[in-house]
């Protein structure tokens, strides 16, 4: 099992161990980074999880992409994002799945400029590849659900927490989808209702009330999913912060519940 999923800056100031993994943009990486930072390119990571190769149940395949960052699990990794902290999440929820003991940055860039007087390097850090290994016993803090899975376990019961926009979820805004709207039975607690109004996580109490409000059980398994994986990642570290046990993403989230026709989909 790995150690806390949150590390606050003052912590990764001394975290001379770990492999810090920025996830902004490359822009913004070049302009300034945590010296020694290796950038990742979250984007890509993105997309890869959308194709036949690249789905997130490919063991071998992830395996490539994390030791390309100089990841051969020995090491504790931190990752951060411009602050949205979703991008960050996207990219923890892939390496815990697949056996990395990774942390998210609270608050992020955001927070590290904020909190800490530190010179930004400016010059890039290039990670040597290496094998990635899956430790021996290791347990996800969050597993991976698929669609078909789900939809079997919805009907029994399973409950499911819905990170997106009112919008979004009352079938307004469909961004990219066909069909709107939400899974039934469904709770919906938006991500942003997770964090702090300085961008970092809200503490353990405060998530365990915004999911209590919004009728979850703090006993039951739970699944969090968004549109595209990123605020359902979040909410799962959220989850997992408030002290839930038995998490699961439903990283492809609605997007491809929505693209199978034989998906229920519930409206206001």
């Amino acid at each position: 099992m790995t150690s806390h999923p949150l590390l606050s800056t003052a912590e990764l100031a001394s975290a001379s161990s770990a492999i810090v993994l920025d996830a902004r943009d490359r822009n913004a990486y070049d302009a300034g980074h945590w010296p020694g930072a290796f950038h990742l390119d979250i984007k890509r990571w993105e997309g890869l999880a959308r194709t036949a190769e690249g789905g997130l149940q490919h063991a071998e395949f992830w395996a490539v992409q994390i030791g390309a960052l100089g990841i051969d699990g020995s090491r504790p990794v931190v990752v951060h994002d411009d602050g949205r902290m979703t991008e960050a999440a996207r990219a923890w929820f892939i390496l815990q799945w697949h056996g990395a003991d990774a942390r998210v940055l609270d608050g992020g860039w955001a927070a590290l400029i904020g909190q800490l007087s530190f010179a930004p390097d400016r010059t890039p850090s290039l990670p040597n590849a290496v094998v990635f290994r899956r430790p021996d016993g290791y347990e996800p803090r969050v597993r991976l659900i698929q669609r078909d899975e789900l939809r079997e376990r919805l009907d029994a019961g399973l409950q499911v927490l819905d990170a997106r926009t009112r919008a979004e979820r009352d079938g307004v805004d469909l961004r990219a989808n066909a069909r709107g709207g939400h899974l039934p039975g469904s709770k919906w607690v938006p991500h942003a209702e997770l964090l702090q109004a300085d961008g970092t996580l809200k503490s353990a109490p405060e998530l365990q009330s915004e999911m209590s409000a919004a009728g979850l059980d703090p006993e039951a398994p739970l699944v969090t999913h968004c549109d595209a994986g990123g605020r359902a990642a979040l909410a799962a570290l959220a989850a997992v912060v408030a002290g839930k046990t038995e998490v699961h993403a439903y990283y492809l989230s609605f997007s491809d519940w929505a693209a199978d026709a034989s998906c229920p989909i519930t409206k206001p």
